[in-house]
């Protein structure tokens, strides 16, 4: 019984609703809509009404819809149940139509979009002013245009959004205590908050439209779109900000704006952080907010320390709703109160200030008005780094293409950053088709690396020490033209020191260098077992002082000289006896005093030692050790497979486990089987040796496990001292 009543007094209101809304679309809309694509077609307001039409005629066809339908179960049947009542079955429609249209209306108002139609159209409405009388008991000569659209266009659908909320609450009366009373009580309660809802929408609309009309010309160009809302005023709540002369501060759903004179600044609120622990230090007498943003960072300062609580938490909710990309329903209710937006963010910004990031473009994460996580920057000349960003630098893995001048090329970086330079381990693929695979520091090549060039033209591949982004240290030179190895010192990217050439034909010797040059004697070793000590030229003639070691033991002393057409001369003296062969010369081994294995490779072992000094973070090595732990169950497919593309499933072993080995008394087998892993040189094209191992019997003996144990001997017990204070409780057990 109670269902059919409520039916029948939702039918008669429905009637003289749909009623009052044709009246409405013949008298006002179609002859306001005629007038503006007239006249005005492509205006703002022109397109804000043609919407609010579209929206207007959505919930015309919804409730006649739903008017026709129940009529005709009312007139075939004579008890109805609630399901009959749409209002209740198809709620959460209604109130979308609802709220889609006094959205769309209070856009109308807060744009001026009536003054606007009013003003284009006014000898029309002069015309037609009597016929919105029908619709304003209120209305009198005096009435504006502008007014009378407004009221006529939202009281109606207002007033019958207050009806469908009494039927809702005469039926839960109705019905008592039952089955149906929650669902009953849940509609009305709906339709109550849509109520709220509209008073709010309509009051902030009223305020900007207000605020709008004081702030002139200049600035409400500027600053006014249908969406915005003011929601606070510093006129209002008085708050100073200390950026410049800042006159007002004011607060909207979307942006945070500092007046001064005719200018403004404004933030965007999903870049913008409050910090509201700064009123407690260093004056607690200061009522302040600190306002954090990409570019810019200032305080906001209120008298009282209420004024302040309004401003703080008026900021906190907008900046969540603008996060969260919709206002609260109802915009100010309790469902969100005391919430702080997440310090952690997603987001695309452009930098506009003086600086290296002037113009570049980030997308990704932030906190704190900093890019921080993973992210993309872009700059304008075509630069752009993808990765791991630390308090607004690039830190951590990332990959940084660098475009060149002259040509359509890129450089490559895939490193590991530090607080915005290139440091730890690292690939570069360079535009001229190079490529360098190893260690930075301060953006520069530092410690152990490979440069390798396998172009056609002047092929290499350098493997060794560099300092200052040039070769310096103990190196291996692979010249790929010539066949020609070189082992031994460099400075300033030329050889220097001691060194040993071995060429393609298998002859090798060692001299001393400077700047690329040869100077001073040496030692050279020729396919035939044969030794010479002595001068000789680069392409291996021999002049000056020298001494000739046959493979038989004959030795021959003197002057050689090598005169054109003439052939290699000797002045001499030549030993052919058997007992006096010098056996230690033939049995010679070069580069074993001038190349210490302890010595060869610093730029490796130092990466791990600092790696053990900086207390072992699992996230950091990568960066410091170019290389994982392997177990014998899965070797590394290639150096280019980086820490950052794989899983915590593709790691099989772990430092810690290594480490623990080290102190247990194991320490130089567990050490040296983890440096195995090393990325040392491997063998050139053309040679069956390592770089550092023998090409033939005169040269030091293969170092493979040797360039592994001595600097294991060295660190093993730093290891031990560095990790044993790091640790507490039944972690240190294994290191004491």
């Amino acid at each position: 019984m109670w269902a059919t009543e409520a039916a029948e007094s939702l039918l008669r209101t429905e009637e003289t609703f749909l009623a009052c809304l044709a009246r409405i679309d013949t008298i006002v809309l179609k002859p306001l809509l005629q007038a503006e694509r007239s006249e005005q077609k492509g205006k703002g307001h022109s397109k804000l009404l043609l919407l609010l039409n579209d929206h207007f005629h959505t919930l015309w066809d919804l409730t006649e819809e739903n008017y026709r339908a129940l009529k005709q179960k009312v007139s075939i049947s004579v008890s109805l149940c609630l399901q009959d009542l749409y209002i209740l079955w198809k709620e959460d429609l209604f109130l979308s139509s609802y709220i889609q249209y006094f959205d769309t209306f209070a856009n109308c108002v807060a744009a001026q979009g009536f003054d606007q139609a009013a003003k284009h159209k006014s000898e029309f409405w002069k015309t037609h002013k009597t016929a919105l009388k029908q619709f304003l008991a209120d209305f009198t000569s005096e009435t504006s245009i502008p007014v009378a659209l407004h009221t006529v266009l939202h009281k109606a659908l207002r007033d019958h959004v207050r009806q469908y909320s009494h039927i809702l609450v005469r039926l839960r009366e109705a019905i008592g205590e039952s089955p149906e009373t929650e669902l009953v009580t849940n509609a009305a309660k709906q339709y109550s908050k849509l109520q709220s809802f509209i008073s709010q929408v309509l009051d902030e609309a009223c305020l900007t439209k207000a605020l709008w009309k004081s702030l002139g010309h200049k600035l409400m160009d500027s600053l006014c779109i249908p969406e915005r809302r003011v929601l606070e005023d510093s006129k209002n709540l008085p708050v100073l900000a200390s950026v410049g002369r800042t006159d007002r501060v004011l607060l909207f759903n979307d942006i945070l704006v500092l007046i001064q004179g005719n200018n403004f600044q404004s933030f965007n609120l999903k870049l913008v952080w409050v910090d509201g622990t700064c009123s407690d230090q260093p004056a607690p007498e200061k009522q302040t907010l600190r306002i954090v943003t990409p570019e810019e960072e200032f305080v906001l300062s209120a008298k009282e320390p209420q004024m302040r609580a309004v401003w703080h938490w008026k900021l906190n909710q907008a900046v969540c709703q603008a996060l969260n990309g919709k206002r609260d329903f109802p915009l100010w209710g309790k469902a969100r109160e005391g919430s702080e937006p997440s310090v952690h963010r997603f987001f695309k910004y452009t930098f506009r200030a003086e600086g290296r990031l002037k113009n570049a473009v980030y997308e990704g994460e932030w906190s704190w008005g900093k890019p921080h996580g993973k992210g993309t920057l872009k700059w304008p000349d075509g630069r752009n780094h993808v990765g791991d960003f630390q308090e607004g630098l690039e830190h951590g893995f990332g990959i940084c293409l660098i475009p060149l001048a002259s040509e359509d090329k890129y450089d490559c970086y895939k490193c590991h950053w530090w607080e915005g330079r290139r440091r730890g381990y690292g690939i570069c693929e360079y535009g001229n088709e190079m490529v360098y695979k190893g260690y930075f520091s301060d953006n520069l090549r530092q410690g152990f690396g490979i440069l390798e060039n396998p172009s056609s033209e002047q092929p290499f591949k350098y493997t060794g020490q560099w300092d200052g982004d040039k070769k310096s240290g103990y190196g291996v030179w692979d010249d790929k033209d010539r066949g020609e190895r070189y082992i031994g010192m460099w400075q300033d990217d030329h050889r220097h020191g001691q060194g040993i050439v071995v060429t393609q034909s298998g002859m090798c010797y060692q001299r001393t260098f400077h700047a690329d040059k040869m100077v001073g004697s040496g030692i050279l070793l020729l396919e035939d077992d044969s030794v010479y000590e002595g001068s000789f030229t680069r392409d291996l003639t021999f002049v000056g002082k020298g001494k000739l070691t046959f493979s038989n033991g004959f030795t021959l002393e003197g002057t050689f000289s090598n005169k054109s057409g003439q052939g290699l001369q000797t002045q001499g003296t030549l030993n052919t006896s058997s007992d006096k062969q010098e056996d230690s010369i033939t049995k010679v081994q070069l580069g074993l005093d001038d190349f210490p294995v302890e010595k060869r490779w610093p730029g490796i072992y130092d990466q791990f030692l600092e790696f053990i000094h900086l207390g072992c973070k699992e996230e950091t090595e990568e960066s410091f050790t170019g290389f994982h732990i392997q177990t014998s169950k899965e070797l590394r497919k290639s150096q280019e497979y980086l820490f950052c593309e794989r899983g915590p499933e593709d790691i099989s072993g772990k430092i810690g486990d290594v480490l623990k080995e080290l102190v247990q008394h194991q320490g130089l087998e567990s050490l040296q089987h983890y440096l195995q892993k090393v990325p040392l040189p491997t063998p050139g094209p053309g040679t069956r040796h390592v770089p550092g191992a023998s090409p033939n019997k005169h040269m030091a003996p293969t170092l493979g496990n040797t360039q592994i144990r001595a600097p294991a001997q060295q660190m093993a017990p730093q290891c031990g001292l560095q990790l044993a204070p790091r640790k507490s409780g039944p972690e240190a057990e294994w290191m004491r």
